[in-house]
Order: C-alpha cells, then structure tokens, then sequence
C-alpha cells in the first residue's frame, strides 16, 4: 500500500463513496490520533497491519467477540512505535481539511479543552434519608446502615458488609446509588454480586438480600457481574421489563432518551419478561424492549459494555446516537438547530480524553457547531 492508495482512499471517503470497511479505516485512524496524539511517521508495514485489524475488529463480519480489547491493544502498540493515524495524517488531503477544522473551530476547541470528561462520582442515599457523597471520601468504613458496614476500598469502589444477627432487621432497609452526568462507579452488593454504575443512573437495591429473591431497581445504565445463589433468583427491574438470573454478566441500557431498552448478555442466561411476553436470551444476544415489542438479536456484546472499559464505541451511530453519549459523560447539554447533516460514526474512543478531541470528530465529519456555555449548539 502506498500514500496513493491513502489519497484515494480519504477522496473516497469526502465524497461519500467508501464502502463500510474503508470508513471504519479511516474513522478508527482518525480516532486513535486523536486519542494518542502520536508523531507523524510513515511505516507501510504497519498501514497494512492496521488496516486489516481495522477491518477485522469494526465490522459485524469480526470473529468473536474481542473487539474492544483488540481496539485498545492496538492504539497501545500503534502509539509506541509513534505511527498510528498519523499516516492517515501523511496524506495532503487529510492535513488540508484538519488544518481548515481546527482554524474554524479554534475558539471553540479552547473552550470544549476546559470540559473534562466523567470521573467516579456517586451519592448513596441511605435508608433513613441521610445522603453520604462518596467521590472524595477516604477508604474504609465511610458509613453504616442498620447494622451493616458500608466500605470504601483502596480501587475506589464500595463493598457492604454486615455483622452475624443483623441480617433479619435489614431486610426491608434500601439504598439508592445516584450518578450524576459525567460520574461513574462500581459498588459490590452484600451478595458478592458486582455493579458497575454508568453516568446519570439511579440504582436502587437492598442493605441485604433476605428474602427468597434479590431484587433490585435501575434507570440508567449498568454492568452486571451477578454471584451464584441456585435459591435466590437476581431480578433486575427497569424500565417496564424484568429481568432474571441465578449467576450471570449481562448490560443493561435502560435510559429514557434512548428510547429502547437493551440488554445484553455476555455470560450464562437470563430471562426477559414484560408484562405477558418473556424472551431467553444467551451469550452475544440482545433483548430490545421498544413500547410493547420484544425482540431479541444477535450483536457484538462488547460493544455493549465499551462504556465499563473506558470507551466510546460507535458502530454506523448517528449524530444524536453520539451526542446522547457524549452529553451524560461531560456533563453537557446539546440543541440542534436546522436541518443536521447525516453522518455516520464508526471507530473506537477513549472516554478519558478531552470534550475538544472529541468534538474534533464532529468538524471531521464536516458536521458545525458553537458552544455556549455548557451547550453544544449542532448547526448546518
């Protein structure tokens, strides 16, 4: 391959004529540049390599279900040899219209520079009503609730724990973990079972498990890593489904500006039900709860927790799809005005970068927008 091919290839792609796997060349690229910001070099070998994992790893036609670890492998490998999308950058073309994006958008990439993204930030809600905010709290025993430890660990998360005896007068007791937009966090129930918390999410769940189920309530978005208990079914109530497992990792994206309800399953089997209508779904499947329809579909079920390993990713998403993400990770609000071009996003992002490398993408995409304030305004 050869910086003609290169040329052609970025042509294709301005004009709108490249095929699937040629956008997710380019977008995955354009991606990992911006996410390493590596020192433009031209290494062929490596353009080669790239571009067949590119293809391998943001198509559906992938093998496995291992693109979310490859993507990350690769930006690692690709940014220590200092030759990653800088390539894509060795072609004029490319250089030209970067160059004419930054120069419109500079103001404006000064100020996204100043939006950081998501961080741990959690409030528990008690059952009594006290409030404890556990972003900046020490580790250790950070509060207790009706005879029951609640623990800050040295990895940032929580843990409950209980004395022997206390069990039977917790058994109505609840908690309430609140994310705000642009906060995220794992707790560990009293069960042992595992919950990673996305941002703008509510779970709700008890001090302890005592009854003959484990029932528990989420808006938002959460990972689950549920313990084994063959006598107490783990229920998740969301958004008008339920769902049950004895043991089990599964997603579950029950945000109500999404408009569906998925959930997704990376390990065991689980149960969805909504009111007479129940679906079993297995691993690499997804339940879609849309109104009153259920369905269920085959999908890359890493994709679906790129969120809970520190990623954004995009696969033909729209404008809004992405938006709707980036808005609940910075801690943003977002307004369309006139008629927004039609893009689609594909590729692989870190969720630690900057709100301007993000929005970066946007002006690749040849999509315009200002900032006012805390709002991105999308304009024609």
């Amino acid at each position: 391959m050869d910086k003609k091919y290169l040329e052609d290839l970025l042509k294709r792609y301005d004009e709108g004529n490249a095929s699937d796997e040629e956008k997710a060349i380019v977008e995955s690229w354009y991606l990992s540049f911006r996410a390493d910001e590596p020192s433009p070099q031209i290494d062929e070998d490596v353009i080669t390599l790239h571009q067949q994992e590119s293809i391998a790893s943001l198509t559906q036609n992938a093998q496995g279900n291992h693109n979310i670890r490859k993507m990350r492998r690769r930006r690692y490998t690709l940014a220590a040899a200092s030759v990653t999308v800088a390539l894509v950058v060795g072609a004029y073309q490319f250089i030209n219209f970067n160059k004419t994006a930054r120069t419109v958008n500079a103001p404006q990439a000064a100020v996204a520079a100043n939006i950081l993204p998501g961080s741990n930030k959690v409030t528990l809600t008690l059952s009594n009503g006290n409030k404890v905010v556990l972003s900046g709290a020490k580790n250790g025993q950070v509060a207790s609730d009706a005879g029951t430890a609640i623990n800050k660990t040295a990895d940032g998360s929580i843990t409950y724990s209980s004395r022997p005896g206390e069990h039977e007068a917790q058994e109505h007791l609840f908690n309430t973990a609140t994310t705000p937009r642009g906060g995220q966090y794992q707790f560990t129930l009293s069960d042992g079972t595992k919950v990673w918390l996305n941002a703008a999410t509510t779970f709700r769940f008890p001090v302890q498990f005592n009854g003959s189920e484990r029932r528990v309530e989420l808006t938002g978005e959460a990972y689950f890593e549920v313990a084994h208990d063959r006598n107490k079914p783990f229920r998740v109530v969301s958004n008008g489904q339920v769902i049950e497992v004895l043991g089990t990792h599964f997603n579950v994206n029950s945000y109500a500006d999404e408009g569906v309800t998925r959930t997704t399953l990376l390990q065991g089997s689980v149960k969805i039900s909504h009111n007479q209508i129940s679906k079993i779904i297995k691993p690499g499947e997804q339940a879609r709860l849309a109104g009153e329809q259920l369905d269920v579909l085959k999908v890359n079920a890493d994709q679906a927790v790129a969120w809970k390993n520190g990623m954004f990713y995009f696969h033909d998403a729209s404008i809004y799809d992405v938006m709707r993400q980036f808005c609940r990770w910075y801690d943003v609000d977002v307004k369309y005005e006139g008629e927004v071009p039609k893009r689609e996003f594909s590729g692989g992002i870190s969720r630690n970068v900057n709100a301007s490398q993000m929005l970066d993408l946007l002006a690749f995409k040849k999509i315009n927008y200002r900032i006012q304030g805390r709002t991105i305004v999308i304009t024609p």
